[in-house]
């Protein structure tokens, strides 16, 4: 890897195009190299993943709200919509925002934690979309797909976009770019203004993780995909970009990030290094915000040691900054302990998590947000027992670099009604690469077909996913039929409406 480092150049000297991150990022894309074995078997793991979370969350309202905007477009040489026959085709860019909030929905799949946060997972619905119009191959897309994790997970290494309250998806938006272009085997200057693009219109505020949390959140990184997809299109047909877009003096490190003083040390891979972020990625066994993953797992191992959770006097969570002050009592969100609160909000609460499956000792992305659980009197009385506070040792060991030594959980302290104490911690989810269970092709199998077994045909789902697992020998023709489709009568707006414009 090589380190670049960025920062901000005064108008007044025009700094070159070989040292602007942008073009950096065009030049990773644009090199011919072989990928390497390891990424594209996890290339595969991954969209089976992306598969199982959207298929579970196909009939959500935002999500068949999305579809019927992308229906409202249809294209013959198109993509296809996911649970949709896919002899209908439709826009790329639509097909990307539809496929795109199918995906975050649920928000259990794949994520990568370091200086700021990302789902990288959401890079594939863009770059599939436009592979499956663009007539890709199989190989053409598991190169696309890993130069975009290696993009906005190298971005995601040492730019961080919460401390100035911007979403995560302003690292999103290039990398899809970037990998859009790796997989249309596009020159390094369109890359480059496309990539300069998609950073332009990719920024906005963190409000949609804040507060009452909206649909907005499973929207948003389906609109950077979009914006993305549209960003390449501008730029083949030789339009430019504002320029340089990270270092400019009124661009986004001057006004957006850390200011005119700032500077950052971006890694990317040096000529001839194969993309292998995407195996520093990990995903999600349950449906909930990462940092509640391990805590999760110890809830259902802490329960067994406590025979009656009504003596419980108080929980308090030990963790790092971001659990704490994102998902935790510190984020200083009423919204965080209201059973009335919404999906997206739960998921986004360590301490309605830990209750629930302290109560439970399960899991479920429908179950455990349903009300009889959410307002279930025990679970509310162990809600209002859970703190969480910032512990220094765990705040180092979330942003180590060292992938043996990063952690995302912390340290659990119980205390009961007659003053004894029940204390506990894991560093890692049970299904992370280091935990107690890491993830292999089985467990992503297996979560497919969990999460989407009362949706799809059994030959359906063996078609499927017989298909991905050949990705690097499939034909344009083969990539075009990536899909997994419902019976008519499982699948909800189905048709075009006229609720809308469109």
């Amino acid at each position: 890897m090589i380190t670049h480092r960025v920062k901000v150049s005064p108008s007044k000297i025009a700094l070159p195009k070989s040292d602007q991150l942008a073009w950096k990022i065009a030049e990773v894309a644009s090199r011919s190299t072989v990928i390497d074995p390891l990424a594209g078997e996890m290339v595969v793991n991954r969209i089976i993943d992306n598969a199982s979370v959207a298929i579970a969350a196909i009939n959500r309202e935002p999500v068949a709200n999305a579809r019927t905007q992308a229906l409202a477009h249809p294209r013959m040489t198109g993509a296809v919509l996911f649970g949709v026959a896919s002899e209908q085709r439709f826009d790329c860019e639509w097909a990307a925002w539809a496929n795109g909030v199918a995906v975050r929905e649920l928000d259990m799949h794949d994520t990568f934690l370091a200086a700021d946060y990302s789902h990288p997972g959401d890079n594939i619905p863009p770059l599939l979309a436009v592979a499956q119009q663009c007539g890709c191959t199989g190989a053409q897309l598991g190169r696309g797909i890993v130069v975009a994790y290696e993009i906005q997970m190298d971005l995601v290494r040492e730019i961080c976009l919460h401390e100035f309250k911007k979403d995560h998806i302003a690292h999103l938006c290039p990398s899809a770019a970037a990998g859009i272009g790796a997989m249309l085997g596009l020159d390094t200057d369109t890359i480059y203004q496309a990539v300069q693009q998609a950073v332009h219109v990719g920024f906005s505020t963190r409000q949609s993780r804040k507060g009452e949390i909206s649909s907005w959140k499973a929207y948003a990184p389906a609109h950077a995909g979009k914006l993305a997809i549209e960003a390449v299109d501008r730029a083949m047909r030789g339009e430019k970009s504002p320029s340089p877009i990270y270092e400019g003096e009124d661009s986004v490190i001057a006004w957006m990030l850390g200011g005119k003083n700032a500077s950052y040390d971006v890694p990317l891979p040096a000529p001839g290094e194969p993309c292998r972020a995407i195996l520093d990625s990990y995903t999600k066994e349950h449906s909930a915000e990462y940092q509640a993953q391990a805590w999760i797992d110890l809830a259902f191992r802490l329960r067994k040691q406590i025979a009656d959770l009504k003596t419980i006097r108080e929980i308090v969570i030990h963790t790092s900054h971001h659990t704490h002050f994102v998902i935790g009592t510190g984020a200083n969100d009423p919204q965080k302990s209201d059973p009335n609160a919404s999906r997206e909000t739960l998921d986004h609460s360590i301490m309605f998590i830990f209750a629930s499956a302290l109560h439970t000792g399960f899991w479920h992305h429908v179950k455990s947000y349903a009300p009889e659980i959410v307002k279930h009197p025990e679970v509310l009385a162990l809600w209002k027992k859970i703190t969480t506070c910032e512990d220094g040792e765990w705040t180092r060991r979330y942003h180590s670099i060292d992938p043996k030594e990063k952690a995302f959980g912390g340290r659990v302290e119980i205390i009961f009604n007659n003053g004894n104490k029940l204390m506990d911690e894991i560093a890692v989810a049970d299904a992370h690469p280091l935990g107690a269970k890491p993830f292999g092709r089985a467990d992503y199998i297996r979560k497919f077909e969990t999460l989407t077994k009362d949706l799809v045909a059994a030959g359906e789902s063996k078609q499927f996913l017989n298909l991905v697992q050949r990705l690097p020998q499939l034909t344009a023709a083969e990539v075009g039929e990536l899909n997994v489709v419902l019976a008519p009568n499982k699948l909800t707006c189905a048709t075009r409406d006229q609720r809308g414009i469109f």
